[in-house]
């Protein structure tokens, strides 16, 4: 089923928008990718944040035109899907999973990052990085550390003082008795 212009327009539209809010796209081809696992694609994506649609090319270029990402059209070529995120981690991460999965009929064709274009090993480092929830939870766990270390010290003193009269007690009624 083929799009009329109005439907074609729409399509660009939103995935200029898309592209407008996006820190980095993935490309990649499905050749022979069954239904089922497309789906699953899908679900991961969603819960990731990502942005995933399989587009003609020439709607993707339309799309990508006097962006950022204008540099990606050379690699437009082929049954594609785009994913695209304003977490670049998150949307090489999700689709370079996938492609581990499915490794010969899903396959990394590239990406691009605001004025910067990727290789598929270029996406594939960007994967292992950690995320932005990740990053940000390391930081407020390095931020909390002095002052959680400074809590247990100020709370350690009367700690040790009790359990010094606590013993000294137990002493006197040994003598006691």
């Amino acid at each position: 089923m083929s799009l009329n212009l109005e439907q074609k327009r729409a399509v660009v539209a939103e995935v200029s928008a898309e592209v407008a809010r996006a820190q980095a796209i993935v490309v990649a081809e499905y050749r022979g990718l069954p239904v089922g696992n497309m789906t699953a694609l899908r679900k991961k994506a969603r819960e990731a944040g990502v942005y995933l649609r399989v587009l003609k090319n020439t709607l993707a270029r339309r799309a990508v035109a006097e962006t950022p990402f204008a540099g990606l059209t050379d690699t437009l070529v082929g049954p594609l899907a785009y994913g695209i995120s304003a977490d670049p981690v998150a949307v090489a991460k999700v689709l370079h999973e996938f492609a581990r999965e499915n490794v010969d009929k899903f396959t990394i064709k590239g990406g691009a990052m605001p004025n910067a274009v990727m290789t598929p090993a270029q996406v594939g480092q960007l994967a292992k990085m950690p995320s932005r929830l990740e990053l940000l939870s390391t930081l407020l766990g390095t931020m909390q550390a002095p002052i959680a270390k400074l809590a247990r010290t100020m709370n350690e003193v009367p700690g040790k003082f009790v359990r010094t009269l606590a013993a000294v007690q137990e002493q006197k009624e040994k003598q006691a008795a």
